[in-house]
């Protein structure tokens, strides 16, 4: 790094990065911010039609090729053959954002709230677990063994949650007048799934670091995205910032971890929550 120039220190011109879960939320920003620091961003998610157009959005706003392609991230062989594709198209891959997670939600059933832990569905903590889990460490082990091939190494990024860190504060999905056992919680999977990327990060971090492959994790606090006002008064007072954060807030953070302005950033937890895991 100390060769490069420091206004190019955040480009990642015609670096492929993968992104799961690309067309989320936060997956369109993290694309955004590839594509618009010159990486080629390569969208994974279920729905070909919804890719194709984020893909061709982005090529005709960045000069890039971005390119969607449906893999299901649970299914070992999708990814391996996606992972081959790549290479073969593109000669290497630089860059993974384990993105994709199921995000359960808070609701009532038939007056018998599932997202409760002596209600939660089995079934239900195995998927969650299969998509954020299982799906980031079947990513690293197919396309961060490609990284790890190149000359220069490369950098994975685990997107986890202020909730890897703190547990979830139930009080602000309780309702007035419900009885506990139909009071509304954060289920289980998102802070198990999101703590565990954590130890996934520590991994890989030190895993291939002979290789120059680093690994890091995004705590990302909560996204201000329509929700009711009661429920916006009381998260804010609860943040330091006293906001919750915009869905671009994250992408100078995920460039930065990208690109060569990290390059001795390795195994880092970085929470990015207005200061929420501080208090």
């Amino acid at each position: 790094m100390t060769n490069q120039k420091l206004d190019q220190l955040f480009r990642i011109d015609g670096q492929v990065v993968v992104i799961t879960g690309a067309t989320g939320l936060l997956g369109r920003k993290h694309a955004e911010a590839v594509a618009a620091y010159g990486g080629i961003p390569i969208l994974l998610d279920l729905n070909q039609h919804t890719i194709d157009v984020f893909a061709k959005e982005l090529e005709q706003k960045y000069k890039v090729p971005a390119t969607g392609m449906v893999v299901d991230i649970t299914n070992e062989q999708s990814i391996a053959d996606n992972c081959a594709l790549l290479l073969q198209r593109f000669g290497s891959i630089s860059g993974l954002i384990n993105n994709a997670a199921n995000n359960p939600k808070v609701e009532d059933s038939d007056g018998k709230n599932f997202s409760r832990l002596e209600n939660f569905p089995l079934n239900a903590w195995e998927q969650d677990i299969a998509v954020g889990l299982t799906g980031a460490f079947l990513c690293a082990k197919h396309y961060g063994t490609a990284i790890s091939e190149n000359p220069a190494g490369g950098s994975i990024i685990n997107i986890s949650s202020d909730l890897g860190l703190i547990s979830p504060d139930q009080r602000l999905y309780m309702k007035e007048g419900l009885p506990i056992e139909q009071q509304a919680v954060k289920p289980v999977t998102y802070s198990v799934v999101k703590t565990a990327l954590l130890g996934l990060t520590r991994y890989l971090s030190t895993y291939w670091a002979d290789k120059n492959v680093r690994c890091n994790a995004l705590c990302p606090g909560g996204i201000e995205n329509g929700q009711d006002s009661a429920f916006l008064a009381e998260v804010h007072s609860r943040i330091p910032m006293a906001r919750m954060a915009n869905a671009d807030e994250y992408q100078g953070v995920i460039i930065f971890m990208l690109s060569q302005a990290s390059s001795y950033l390795n195994g880092a937890v970085i929470p990015v929550d207005g200061g929420r895991t501080t208090w």
